[in-house]
């Protein structure tokens, strides 16, 4: 019922955003988006040459097969943000729609050094879009290298694919920069409900996503891209999700959040740059958008049913 309450105050942001529209493919972040700076993580273990030792997050950082997309390091803070969700490689670790895989260059080698699991939750492989269909292929491609990422596990998910595997069979679920396409598809509430049923007890949901000032009136299907932190807190609340912790590992003070063409107007997407006339210096100064880091807990034990009145 908190949810409820505090979405009235948001124009019925839920009823809005239950239209269940397709996601447009201009709202689905590029995940491949590259430029070089590298990130690492806190502690770092180092062989004999100064190199990071094979294994270790920060070996994964750095790993060459990552090519340009280092470039992106300095604006979205992999390593500390790993550290932060508390990801362990031997675990068994979900990424909802990885796009092209940015992250997953990190997480699969990592784990599978360490004898985790990697999996892909991605789009359907007969998803009714042609932007999402090349998505996922360009994904199996790109991950192909089993010696290198391990077999990773690629599952179908989207609004109609319910589920994520078996309940309680994940350690962890991540998702980077993903809850406005759930906004504006219809199902946000439902991919929440999906990650805490997947999820152990005890089971970790971490959570990076493009943040809209709370003093900013919400767009119930997310159009520019942001969403307010209050929104996501309460939607996974009302999933059952305990949140652990907020932090600004990927704050970015510059972003003002009013763009001409929403988030996308920012690095690394930079949308409508190429239109005549356009000034991008002040977008290009601003970097990446700035994003809320948001760290939740499946409980260890289920809350207890409301006890209900016995009256005659």
């Amino acid at each position: 019922m908190q949810r409820k309450v505090w979405l009235t105050s948001l124009s019925a942001l839920v009823l809005a955003a239950c239209s269940g529209g397709e996601t447009p493919e201009t709202a689905v972040d590029d995940a491949t988006a590259a430029m070089p700076e590298t990130g690492g993580g806190t502690e770092t273990a180092m062989t004999e040459d100064g190199g990071p030792e094979a294994g270790t997050l920060d070996w994964a950082l750095a790993g060459d097969w990552r090519g340009e997309n280092t470039s992106r390091d300095g604006f979205r803070h992999p390593g500390e943000t790993l550290d932060f969700f508390g990801i362990d490689p031997a675990s068994t670790v979900i990424e909802i729609w990885p796009g092209g895989g940015w992250y997953a260059e990190i997480l699969a080698p990592w784990m599978n050094a360490n004898g985790g699991t990697y999996v892909a939750a991605h789009f359907p492989a007969d998803s009714e879009s042609d932007y999402r269909r090349r998505s996922r292929a360009a994904f199996e491609q790109r991950f192909a290298d089993t010696a290198l990422f391990g077999d990773i596990a690629i599952r179908d998910w989207g609004p109609g694919n319910a589920g994520l595997g078996e309940a309680g069979s994940a350690d962890a679920v991540l998702t980077f920069r993903n809850v406005h396409n759930w906004m504006r598809g219809g199902f946000t509430e439902r991919a929440f409900t999906d990650f805490y049923e997947v999820l152990r007890p005890g089971g970790v949901l971490g959570v990076v996503e493009h943040r809209l000032p709370d003093t900013r009136e919400q767009d119930p299907l997310a159009g520019s891209g942001y969403v307010q932190e209050a929104y996501v807190i309460a939607i996974a609340r009302e999933a059952g999700f305990e949140l652990v912790e907020s932090s600004e590992i990927n704050a970015n003070p510059a972003d003002t959040a009013d763009h001409p063409n929403g988030v996308w107007t920012l690095p690394p997407s930079q949308s409508g740059w190429d239109a005549e006339g356009f000034d991008s210096s002040p977008y290009e100064a601003i970097g990446e958008s700035d994003r809320m880091t948001l760290l939740f807990r499946k409980p260890l034990t289920s809350p207890a049913p409301a006890e209900e009145d016995e009256t005659d």
